[in-house]
């Protein structure tokens, strides 16, 4: 008998012996497998065969529906054989399932600590091992890459040693996992082997029962203390359960078919359990139902274990019935579950192409020759962003699971190849880049404390140009031979910058002197007399002239001045010319300077500019006068072309005159 035959042969048998001494020498003929040799089964640690675990009496050899076809309650009875062991482990079918593929390591390390600290350690194994097997590949693919790094300058591959913090605090949580687990096991050893001690001792007491000279009714009654018994004695090794339970099951039914002499006291228990199985199995027929099917398969599990712990027998004529509907709704939970998977299995393909078509876009990217650090660096986020796209496809199926990542593995690794051999190259450039600078650096400092500006001006401003023209040296020496270098340059500067100060002093004090005056001319009260305030404006204009000349970044100041003055000029009542001529003037005397023509050019050309444009416009006024066929000075429009023309004219004298002073300077 199976593991699964017990379902429906625990449900008792009536074709009994007549008396209980025929039901005696049943149990004395019987071939059933001991109860002691639960200690060493010949069978695998989830299923047991026939003949392998116990032989039935004659009235149970007959091939049942149920023995034929039982592929759907296997999965059910070597779960709850897991989960006989302990309670609390099935509390794993609880456990959200998570795409570790898609994560991070960092990820994936966070999630391993919150299951460490969370959830019992027997019930996490399926998604520690899912944990580690991913961390381990994507730590994997990262050392080839930091190996091939290392190679690739130089180093020597038997020296090469990497780790990271993730990968340490990674193993140190499965160091706490593998603890913890075996001080799980370790104290769970000695409670399971008790615990069947004790479930021996009790079917060898069933076996007795048969055996003893009492009263039916103190026979029964010891008989249901031992069912109690039996059903509070614990958990005990998953590999002993179901033998354990066939066994239990097949004494139980010997020990009916010896009660058969108290009818009522077995058919009172027959409708119990019949009754109780009939719910059992209208709730299975319900879960058939139910469109969650892992959610039905679990409570499903439970109803199992109800059916094969809790309850006894029934009487023949329901057994075969109540079994068939059992294990109709059982099938077609179990069918649910299997198409559930086939899809599972078809997305699973999709995230198979998926991923094909990535690692086809990563050989892209690879193949493609890039030949500046810019492209590269382009290229690199492509492929970290593609690394990503292939983690986020989803899992495929398992038979490929392998062969895909191997090929991803090795899209990468070429792609990296070329990229630290691109790398490799340009680092050579960098080192020759460094030696043209520390060059540079050795021509700065050479000539940082020079005093002939003259010579050394320029050649600290080539040596900078040179600098800039020189591209990327190795990162760990930038900044090191760049402040070496500045420091130099700045150190000679200042040196030039306070010899020019000392030489322009008398500027500096020449600035100081027009500030103040030009404060002082703030307070110039005129007389109302034209004649008067001219005399007197020229004598302030002379004077600022004695002043002297500001330093170039101060030449601002000569504006200020003259706004001052035309200020003052604008309220004198007196001709505008002559009061333009002598603000010309004063401008011409503060735009010419030593050996420095560039003020009175840009002057120059500004005027030229002007007395064409003026010219311009007279000659426009002028043109449209000849549309005019009878030209009187009375008439309104004309007065006011003829006024504009005048007033334009007078303004060309002026330009004219300005330009005249103006050549006079040079």
């Amino acid at each position: 008998m199976s593991e699964k035959d017990n379902l429906q042969n625990a449900d008792g048998n009536e074709e009994t012996k007549a008396t209980a001494n025929q039901a005696t020498e049943s149990t004395g003929a019987e071939t059933t497998q001991d109860a002691t040799s639960l200690e060493n089964p010949t069978t695998d640690e989830n299923t047991n065969s026939t003949s392998e675990q116990v032989e039935t009496n004659e009235e149970t050899k007959t091939e049942t529906v149920e023995e034929k076809s039982n592929s759907h309650v296997d999965e059910i009875d070597e779960s709850n054989a897991e989960d006989a062991e302990d309670e609390s482990n099935s509390e794993r079918h609880t456990l959200e399932e998570k795409d570790y593929h898609a994560m991070s390591m960092e990820q994936l390390v966070k999630e391993f600590d919150s299951l460490l600290k969370q959830q019992k350690v027997q019930t996490i194994k399926s998604h520690v091992d899912e944990i580690r097997s991913e961390f381990n590949a994507k730590f994997s693919e990262l050392l080839e890459e930091k190996k091939e790094e290392f190679i690739n300058d130089g180093g020597n591959e038997i020296d090469f040693k990497y780790s990271t913090p993730t990968k340490k605090e990674f193993n140190s949580l499965y160091k706490e996992y593998k603890s913890n687990l075996n001080a799980y096991y370790k104290n769970l050893e000695s409670s399971l082997k008790s615990n069947l001690e004790n479930r021996l001792r009790i079917i060898e007491e069933i076996k007795g029962l048969i055996n003893v000279e009492e009263n039916i009714n103190t026979t029964y009654k010891h008989f249901k203390e031992l069912q109690e018994e039996w059903r509070n004695a614990g958990p005990i090794p998953r590999d002993k359960y179901n033998n354990a339970w066939n066994t239990y099951h097949h004494h139980v039914e010997i020990f009916y078919d010896f009660l058969h002499l108290n009818r009522d006291l077995r058919d009172m228990d027959f409708k119990h359990n019949l009754d109780q199985k009939l719910k059992i199995i209208e709730r299975a027929e319900e879960l058939a139902k139910d469109d969650n099917v892992n959610r039905a398969f679990r409570e499903l599990q439970v109803l199992h274990k109800m059916w094969k712990e809790d309850l006894g027998p029934v009487a023949k004529e329901h057994r075969e019935d109540i079994w068939d509907r059992f294990s109709n709704a059982t099938k077609t939970i179990h069918d649910k579950r299997q198409a559930y998977y086939a899809d599972l299995d078809k997305a699973y393909e999709a995230n198979l192409e998926r991923k094909e078509e990535i690692i086809a876009k990563i050989d892209a990217v690879a193949q493609d020759n890039a030949n500046t650090h810019q492209a590269w660096q382009k290229k690199i986020k492509t492929i970290e962003a593609l690394r990503q796209d292939f983690f986020n496809a989803g899992k495929v199926p398992i038979k490929v699971n392998e062969a895909t990542w191997a090929k991803f593995k090795a899209s990468v690794r070429a792609f990296n190849k070329k990229k630290n051999s691109f790398y490799k190259n340009l680092k050579k450039e960098q080192y020759d880049n460094l030696q043209k600078k520390l060059d540079l650096i050795k021509i700065a400092e050479d000539n940082k404390d020079s005093e002939d500006f003259e010579t050394v001006t320029p050649l600290m401003k080539k040596i900078q140009s040179d600098w800039k023209r020189i591209g990327h040296v190795p990162r760990k020496d930038s900044d090191k031979i760049w402040h070496k270098f500045k420091a130099a340059c700045n150190h000679y500067f200042d040196k030039l910058h306070a010899e020019r100060n000392a030489a322009n002093k008398e500027l500096f004090e020449a600035y100081e002197k027009k500030s103040k005056f030009l404060e002082a001319l703030k307070d110039l009260k005129l007389s109302g007399t034209p004649e008067s305030d001219i005399e007197t404006l020229k004598a302030k204009i002379d004077e600022w002239k004695s002043l002297g000349n500001v330093p170039h970044s101060k030449r601002y100041i000569e504006g200020k001045f003259n706004k001052a003055l035309d200020d003052m000029f604008g309220k004198l009542k007196m001709d505008k010319t002559e009061i333009e001529m002598i603000k010309f003037e004063n401008k011409l005397e503060a735009l010419s300077q030593p050996d420095d023509t560039r003020l009175l050019d840009n002057e120059h050309n500004f005027i030229r500019k002007k007395i064409d444009e003026v010219k311009g416009e007279i000659n426009q006024l002028e043109n449209n006068l000849q549309f005019f066929s009878n030209v009187d000075e009375s008439n309104p429009m004309v007065k006011d072309v003829l006024n504009n023309i005048e007033n334009h004219k007078n303004n060309l004298s002026i330009w004219e005159e300005k330009l005249r002073k103006l050549k006079d300077m040079y």
